[in-house]
């Protein structure tokens, strides 16, 4: 799995270099750096994600890109602390004015550690399918997993939600 997705992304950075050698300008008008975030807490848990990201805009329907992703989080009902990190690649769809569509594969590796000293460290690939109110700079959505595992997922259902911003 890690070699197919240094492959994806170096293909996917290859075609993005090859286009910015026609034209360097035109190239980065195109390009749009942001990313999302997610915050949760409650009574028992922490959970604090930031995802940076450069999307390339092919039109003004189409835009394509690639992510980092890290996510902290604290449960205090299981005594577990999770450090996440990995990437992904998103395709965004602007299918009507403020109607944005997206697809996005993730690979993430989760270790898990407790307070008794037991750990884990695993891969883990979602493939999300959502959709989101965009306004312009700023999306906010739901997505689902297609490839959702209960026993290896970090959340909880295979539904998240969506919190996108690019400039």
């Amino acid at each position: 799995m890690k070699k197919f997705i240094t492959l994806i992304l170096f293909v996917f950075l290859t075609i993005f270099t090859v286009n910015g050698q026609d034209n360097n300008d035109d190239f980065w008008d195109n390009v749009r750096y942001g990313g999302g975030f997610n915050v949760g807490f409650g009574s028992d848990f922490t959970t604090i994600a930031i995802s940076p990201s450069a999307i390339y805009d092919f039109s003004d329907v189409v835009s394509s890109g690639v992510s980092l992703s890290y996510l902290y989080s604290k449960n205090k009902f299981f005594d577990t602390t999770s450090n996440v990190y990995g990437g992904s690649i998103i395709s965004l769809f602007n299918v009507a004015k403020a109607v944005q569509l997206s697809a996005e594969f993730e690979e993430l590796n989760i270790n898990v550690r407790d307070n008794f000293g037991n750990s884990d460290s695993y891969w883990s690939p979602a493939l999300y399918l959502g959709a989101a109110y965009n306004t312009g700079n700023f999306s906010i959505g739901l997505r689902y997993d297609a490839l959702y595992d209960d026993n290896k997922s970090i959340y909880s259902s295979a539904f998240t939600p969506i919190f996108r911003f690019y400039f």
